[in-house]
């Protein structure tokens, strides 16, 4: 039975809402403003489907993905450029201050560039035997089968042909599987996950494949199937070896712009400490200038970090450690070596850490996120402990979703 609402807003994970008798219902791929006709959702009281735009925004556009709308990839390619940076900033702001953190944002900075550089494929066989592969459907346990991506870089042209010929080679195993691949500078990096054991016959058809579409590296669970050349990238002075199934920026551009809004924060420093530094993005590039201890619990990237090291030239010193930073965060003495901190969490946030960075007499931090709700409660201890957040700069690189990156400088 179909339902007509009013759309209020458009709320943080990108779904318009409607305020009903006090409640709020949420229907994505809605506009503020805009009259629409709703299905209802089983199981989910407060959500609808959009079935139909009565009286569209005058703010809404044409979606450019013929996917857009069934895979859940994207939430918002429906909405014009303006509003849809605004509201990106505005998340910001409302976090912070809900969270009581005064602070001055700045306009949010487009650092989409070329576009992704590295995606999640999943690949799944239904009851009836068909393979799908692609990405998990708008809010539904299924896979949505993708022949083009608009928002991948360029440098992963032929990814999808490659996803697709592995899925077909492993569908005898009968298993669920994520698929990453990652554009490295001179070809794909390809790892394969859910397979279990597979046997020898299985794995030369894999490197067969990996051949024909040639591919840099092939892996399976971090384990090497076939490397054809080591997948590699630059990062400043620095060329390094990407550590199988490696976390990166997802955009060139965005990470270039994270580090160089961090860079140009800890300006003035004479030793920083680069903390979840994974395999150096920012530490290689701060240690163009400045002395960097940096820290990461993943001994796989640590690794490929000091090896970059080794190789690269004209860099201050630059030491790398592998420590677990939730568990093990550099503690108040520990910290007293250092006159400048960046730190790039996962998403949860890094409260021990900040906990300790509280308790130091640090007298500058410069926190990098992609998580604005547990940036707002790192910031928190911070700024209880007598820090001030005197920048706040959100980044969008992960465009059309409701994800923004932050970059702000604490001092005291």
């Amino acid at each position: 039975m179909t339902e007509r609402l009013t759309i209020d807003h458009v709320g943080h994970f990108g779904d318009g809402v409607a305020l009903s008798n006090g409640a709020s219902i949420y229907v994505p791929y809605a506009l503020g403003g805009e009259t629409v006709e709703v299905l209802p959702v089983p199981g989910h009281p407060d959500r609808r489907t959009l079935a139909h735009v009565i009286a569209p925004s005058p703010e809404r556009i044409d979606p450019f993905c013929p996917h857009f709308g069934t895979c859940g990839g994207c939430a918002i390619q429906h909405w014009q450029d303006d509003a849809y940076r605004n509201w990106k900033r505005r998340l910001v702001i409302d976090t912070l201050r809900h969270a009581g953190i005064d602070g001055e944002v700045d306009d949010l900075i487009d650092a989409h560039g070329a576009g992704r550089r590295r995606m999640t494929l999943h690949a799944r066989l239904s009851a009836q035997g068909i393979l799908r592969v692609g990405f998990a459907a708008a809010g539904r346990r299924e896979i949505i089968a993708i022949d083009h991506c608009p928002i991948l870089d360029p440098a992963m042209h032929g990814a999808l042909e490659a996803a697709n010929a592995i899925a077909e080679r492993l569908a005898s195993v009968k298993k669920p599987l994520d698929i990453q691949i990652t554009a490295a500078a001179n070809g794909l990096d390809v790892d394969v996950r859910g397979t279990g054991p597979l046997d020898t016959a299985m794995l030369a058809a894999l490197s067969a494949l990996a051949e024909t579409h040639d591919l840099a590296r092939l892996t399976r669970h971090g384990e090497l199937v076939i490397q054809r050349r080591p997948p590699v990238i630059e990062i400043g002075k620095a060329r390094l070896t990407l550590p199988p199934g490696s976390f990166m920026q997802p955009t060139a551009l965005g990470e270039e712009t994270l580090a160089a809004l961090a860079i140009t924060r800890a300006k003035g420093a004479k030793h920083v400490a680069d903390l979840f530094c994974g395999f150096g993005p920012f530490a290689l590039r701060l240690a163009q200038t400045v002395k960097v201890s940096a820290f990461d619990s993943d001994a796989a990237a640590i690794a490929a970090l000091q090896q970059a090291v080794k190789l690269a030239q004209g860099l201050k010193p630059l030491a790398a450690t592998a420590r677990d930073l939730f568990r093990r965060p550099l503690v108040a003495q520990e910290l007293r070596d250092y006159d400048c901190v960046v730190f790039d969490p996962p998403r949860q946030g890094a409260q021990a850490q900040s906990q300790q960075l509280a308790a130091s007499r640090i007298a500058r931090v410069v926190a990098i996120s992609c998580n604005v709700a547990t940036f707002a409660r790192d910031a928190r201890i911070l700024i209880d402990a007598g820090f001030r957040l005197d920048t706040v700069t959100p980044v969008d690189q992960f465009r059309h979703t409701p994800h923004v990156e932050i970059v702000a400088r604490f001092r005291r």
